[in-house]
């Protein structure tokens, strides 16, 4: 079966679904991979298609079924591929149930900020309420700043776990997902492709 990370967060302007896009590309360099957009705004699935207008060299499948078909969706694709990366909706409903508990691995992206934490523990919550292990990821984040640091502090003294590499605000992962690429296709020696391909990185290793 395949592992299947879902990227999850209530708070808008996270940079869920370009997570998603860039870390289904760099996957699908050494691994089958299919997306799957659950998302009423379906931006994963826009953006699949700029991808194959652009003849991405990195084969990559995507689904958009939600509701009752979703569970049957995700019993298909674990057949067929290694590592599924659901896209899941902003609200706590039943497809953001589903899912959770189908995840290995449940991946919330926050901005090193308290409004972003604050909205992340609704996920958290419901990834316990279910059983699976979650982490959160600075995305979109300064290099280095007090608040980000006292944010670092927060998470550890509550004990929430946060992913060692984070994703800097870096004009090339914008850039690539508008052309319908991964920052390691459109830009593989850039200090965005190293951040991203580290945080792959890392997350095998919890997952495996």
């Amino acid at each position: 079966m395949a592992v299947v990370l879902t990227i999850a967060q209530q708070k808008g302007g996270a940079g869920k679904t370009t997570l998603a896009a860039h870390l289904g590309a760099v996957f699908a360099a050494t691994r089958r991979v299919a997306l799957l957009d659950i998302d009423p705004q379906k931006s994963l699935a826009r953006w699949f298609a700029l991808r194959v207008g652009a003849k991405a060299a990195c084969a990559l499948d995507l689904a958009d079924v939600s509701g009752w078909r979703l569970g049957g969706e995700l019993a298909r694709l674990g057949r067929s591929v290694d590592l599924i990366i659901i896209d899941s909706p902003p609200q706590i409903a039943t497809d953001a149930r589903v899912a959770m508990r189908a995840a290995d691995l449940v991946l919330v992206p926050i901005q090193p900020s308290p409004p972003d934490l604050w909205a992340a523990e609704g996920t958290l919550a419901l990834a316990a309420a279910e059983g699976r292990v979650a982490r959160l990821v600075f995305n979109r984040a300064p290099a280095a700043s007090r608040l980000r640091q006292a944010m670092t502090e927060e998470i550890a003294e509550r004990g929430l776990g946060l992913l060692t590499q984070s994703l800097g605000s870096r004009s090339a992962f914008a850039s690539a997902f508008a052309r319908g690429l991964g920052v390691t296709e459109a830009a593989p020696r850039s200090r965005a492709a190293l951040e991203l391909r580290a945080l792959a990185d890392e997350i095998i290793g919890v997952v495996t």
